[in-house]
């Protein structure tokens, strides 16, 4: 059942996953996207803070969209994001970490006859810590 903007409320939540998280895959994005030591490199990465490869910020944005699209937006009426605010990373993803999305509808707002715009609290978990938080706002169509 596809999910419009008349069928999200202010307050629902709900929860996505799971996706496991390979040192190869951190490697890989990281080689490509952001290469830096601590994520590309495991013997300089174990020389640093964080004593271990660790995945790059935004590779754990692209897991926690993939875990929202096959969770929720393949089978809803979203039209893209208008942003993102407050994006955190408060516990680095590591090799083996198994990722789930929770979200809460936090407001929402008609934008015209055939589209409205939900705000999204959302957070990336491994081991029910918090590895990414955001608010997005999703524009939704309408019936």
């Amino acid at each position: 059942m596809t999910t419009y903007f008349e069928d999200v409320s202010v307050g629902d939540t709900d929860e996505f996953g799971t996706y496991e998280v390979t040192e190869a895959e951190i490697l890989e994005f990281a080689g490509q996207y952001d290469p830096q030591p601590f994520h590309t490199d495991p013997e300089a990465a174990a020389e640093t803070i964080y004593g271990g490869v660790i995945a790059s910020g935004w590779h754990t944005c692209a897991m926690t969209m993939r875990l929202l699209v096959d969770g929720h937006f393949a089978d809803s009426a979203a039209m893209g994001a208008r942003g993102v605010e407050e994006l955190r990373f408060p516990r680095p993803v590591r090799p083996g970490d198994s990722l789930s999305v929770r979200t809460e509808v936090l407001e929402k707002s008609v934008d015209s006859a055939d589209r409205g715009t939900v705000r999204v609290r959302s957070e990336t978990v491994t081991d029910d810590e918090v590895v990414l938080s955001m608010t997005s706002e999703v524009m939704y169509a309408r019936r």
